[in-house]
């Protein structure tokens, strides 16, 4: 129950961060910028609504990890893990053709890294665990 109230104040703590560097920006905003916000708004979005989830299984008595869960955390972090890495090389490709600042590049390989992880957790959730 104290994690989740963890995760909220973490998901309050991303937004007003991400608010404050948006909106105190000078006024001409790039692509990428725009992009990055709405991204990480939805990010911070679909984890306030796990948050939720997961509050209201706690209220009904449920446990919050049970052995299912718990596999596809883990099953999801060595599909995310391994696919990133092959993002990361791609950005790196990316890097020496493109002009683009490092901290653009990290900015987006660490939200990229985010999206893939949860593209890999819904995959796993709707597909499920096979008999391995």
């Amino acid at each position: 129950m104290k994690r989740v109230w963890i995760a909220f104040a973490i998901a309050l703590l991303v937004l007003t961060a991400t608010a404050i560097w948006f909106f105190g920006t000078e006024n001409h905003k790039i692509g990428f910028e725009i992009v990055s916000f709405g991204v990480i708004i939805v990010l911070v979005g679909l984890g306030l609504v796990l948050a939720f989830r997961r509050l209201s299984s706690a209220k009904r008595g449920e446990p919050h990890e049970d052995e299912l869960s718990k596999k596809i955390m883990q099953k999801t972090a060595a599909w995310s893990y391994y696919i990133s890495l092959y993002m990361w090389v791609f950005m790196i490709w990316l890097k020496d053709r493109v002009t683009l600042d490092t901290e653009q590049v990290l900015s987006a390989g660490i939200l990229s890294m985010a999206v893939i992880w949860f593209i890999c957790w819904i995959v796993i959730r709707l597909r499920g665990i096979r008999h391995e």
